[in-house]
């Protein structure tokens, strides 16, 4: 079966953006290695490119291309966390671990950071700042949130009020935000394909085309066939995602597929400069809407998901109704190009990150937050290997979970679709009331200013008093 690329999720930066691709080679002769990473996706390239920098042996091998799913097809914003909520991370390892893996995350975004350098990996076009939006008015929430992330997480954010996001994104869908002023977004196929080329230059040979048939993990020197060359490795790394097939069916049942189907619009023109002035990523805080501007002129929108591979020339009409549902004055957009790619996400939200057996390594499982994690997972596993780093044992408490094959992608679906209705809803009943807040301060103005214009004063409700005879006083 196919062994492929592991990674993050969505699509190409530009419409016409193309990455001239090296003559691709596959294996036809057995090797001897020191370590063999399965999937040349985001992950599987920073541990490449990591263990050939401390001079290890290192062949990655490919089932198809390089970033050929999910981490060639992603909207390229890095920013520090996980798919698992803060809260939900905290109460389950712990304050200090948490604390711990979010240090991680941030270098991880920091390691992308000094690659998309001009002068490392040239053309990823980077801009800063991402934008994370509420669907409901929750300033309560925003403000412990920025204080969590600011005191306790070293983060730097910044909390935007209701106006000053809608003079930002003209649209009433959205109340408040935290900016993260050190987010960024690069041209994600670019991104994965200069990787490819430090792992090379490095020392890294990259073999496309090449499936893994079997792997026997056991022993000293693990054993991996391929359709035309057999290999001996003293480390395997599986960064293969969802898509390492029988070679390694049991890990790969641990994972959710999960394709995000996403679309780059024809140029919108001076409209889309008045809708949308932030030139960064915006997200929201439900997972629904995933957008920014790129080639000035257009939109690359992250539409629905399915867990099951979907053409994604059929999501055009959901992804064009959604830009309409949150930017109606853009009018009916025109879709230039429609991508996805498969992400492979874990029951418990977290990456699969570490050891599994004497030699036998994972990186998978990155759900939506492909960037920096899967950079973290590349640093981390290539220092297990060769340094006797042990920082993934943070990862230890998010074990490997049945992902429930056949029923836990419809369960997931099923999961996916309440969560947006519920979304929905609440997005509608926020709305709702934010909308009968106006209308009634509408109604105090216009009253007291006609009893100003008829020299009244508005009337008050009396206080009854009780007579002396009636109160028994």
């Amino acid at each position: 079966m196919t062994s492929g690329s592991g990674g993050a999720a969505d699509g190409p930066d530009d419409a016409a953006s193309t990455v001239a691709a090296p003559h691709r080679v596959g294996l036809t002769v057995d090797l001897d290695v020191e370590v063999c990473v399965v999937g040349a996706g985001l992950a599987g390239l920073t541990v490449a490119l990591e263990a050939a920098r401390a001079g290890a042996d290192v062949i990655v091998l490919e089932g198809r291309h390089v970033g050929w799913s999910a981490s060639g097809h992603h909207l390229g914003t890095v920013m520090p966390g996980f798919a698992l909520p803060l809260s939900d991370l905290i109460a389950r390892v712990g304050f200090d671990d948490a604390c711990e893996l979010w240090s991680l995350s941030r270098a991880g975004s920091d390691y992308v950071r000094a690659h998309a350098a001009e002068h490392v990996i040239p053309g990823l076009g980077l801009s800063e700042g991402a934008l994370e939006v509420s669907n409901v008015d929750t300033g309560e929430r925003l403000i412990s949130r920025l204080q969590m992330l600011a005191e306790d997480f070293a983060t730097e954010v910044e909390g935007w009020q209701v106006d000053r996001v809608r003079d930002t994104l003209r649209t009433g869908r959205y109340f408040h935000a935290i900016h993260y002023p050190r987010a960024f977004q690069i041209d994600g196929r670019r991104y994965v394909h200069g990787l490819a080329d430090l792992a090379r230059n490095a020392g890294a040979r990259i073999f496309e085309d090449t499936p893994v048939v079997s792997i026997d993990p056991f022993g000293i020197r693990k054993r991996i066939v391929t359709p035309r060359a057999r290999l001996r490795a003293s480390h395997v790394v599986l960064a293969g995602n969802i898509h390492l097939g029988d070679a390694m069916r049991r890990l790969s049942d641990t994972l959710v597929p999960v394709w995000r189907h996403a679309a780059v619009t024809a140029p919108l023109g001076a409209g889309l400069a008045e809708a949308v002035t932030f030139q960064g990523s915006v997200i929201d805080t439900d997972g629904i809407d995933h957008f920014r501007i790129v080639g000035g002129d257009r939109l690359m929108w992250a539409g629905p998901e399915t867990t099951w591979d979907a053409q994604s020339e059929r999501q055009t009409g959901a992804i064009r109704r959604r830009i309409r549902t949150i930017f109606p004055q853009l009018g009916e957009v025109e879709i230039a190009k429609v991508f996805s790619g498969a992400i492979g996400q874990t029951v418990h939200g977290m990456p699969q990150i570490g050891r599994l057996l004497p030699g036998l390594w994972v990186a998978s499982g990155f759900g939506r937050q492909g960037l920096n994690t899967s950079a973290m997972a590349g640093q981390l596993v290539a220092g297990g290997m060769l340094e006797g780093d042990d920082r993934w044992r943070l990862f230890s408490p998010f074990e490997l979970v049945w992902a429930g094959g056949n029923i836990g992608r419809a369960a997931g679906y099923a999961i996916g679709l309440a969560e947006r209705a519920r979304s929905t809803a609440a997005g509608g009943l926020a709305r709702y009331r934010e909308r009968s807040r106006i209308r009634a301060r509408a109604r105090e103005i216009k009253t007291a200013e006609a009893s100003r214009q008829g020299g009244t004063r508005p009337s008050r409700p009396s206080m009854h008093r009780v007579p002396p005879n009636e109160s028994g006083t």
